[in-house]
């Protein structure tokens, strides 16, 4: 038997199934929104449904933008020559951050993952290899994550794109600032003594 209302319920079932949200979670979110002004809700209610009508796929990189292209597709000052490519689009606001990379992005919206049944056909891959046989590209940086599904789909993205003559790359991994050697995993340590530079 239900202690809430069936409306609650409900609302408490769809923010569970948002990614990292616990039940818990879940009904502290649904009693908030329940507390919220009419005209706050109904702000909240129509975000959503604003982002969800006017946000899609930018046809160049597959980033997300309200128009065709989106602002990095469209700026004329990064550097076209070089394109990063990254699971997901979360991932590009994390390396913009940086401000230090200016070249552009593709993103694939997943990795492979036999486990999950996502083979190459379900991720955006034929995309970035048109993108790389129409355009003068010079490097593809591969910027998946470090675990078992990033690595497999790094390594079978680099080696469709051979016959291209691109340069590929992967990001570098190593010991985090502030960290002590005597916490690192061994994994991330022997991929920092492999990945050393000159000082």
């Amino acid at each position: 038997m239900s202690f809430f209302p069936a409306a609650l319920e409900t609302l408490v079932d769809r923010f569970a199934s948002l990614p990292g949200i616990g039940r818990k979670s879940a009904q502290r979110l649904a009693f908030h929104v329940l507390s919220l002004p009419e005209e706050e809700a109904r702000a909240f209610a129509d975000a959503i449904l604003d982002a969800k009508k006017n946000v899609r796929c930018c046809r160049v990189c597959q980033n997300l933008t309200e128009g065709e292209i989106c602002s990095v597709c469209a700026s004329q000052t990064r550097d076209k020559s070089t394109i990063c490519v990254v699971s997901e689009p979360r991932d590009v606001m994390s390396i913009e951050r940086g401000r230090e990379y200016n070249g552009v992005y593709h993103v694939l919206h997943g990795v492979l993952s036999p486990m999950s049944h996502v083979g190459p056909d379900d991720i955006r891959i034929k995309e970035l290899l048109t993108r790389v046989a129409d355009n003068e590209v010079e490097e593809v940086i591969m910027a998946t994550n470090p675990d078992t599904e990033g690595e497999a789909t790094a390594m079978y993205i680099s080696r469709l794109l051979k016959p291209f003559g691109v340069k590929t790359t992967r990001l570098a991994y190593g010991i985090p600032v502030g960290s002590n050697l005597e916490f690192t995993d061994d994994a991330t340590l022997n991929r920092a003594i492999e990945g050393r530079t000159e000082i």
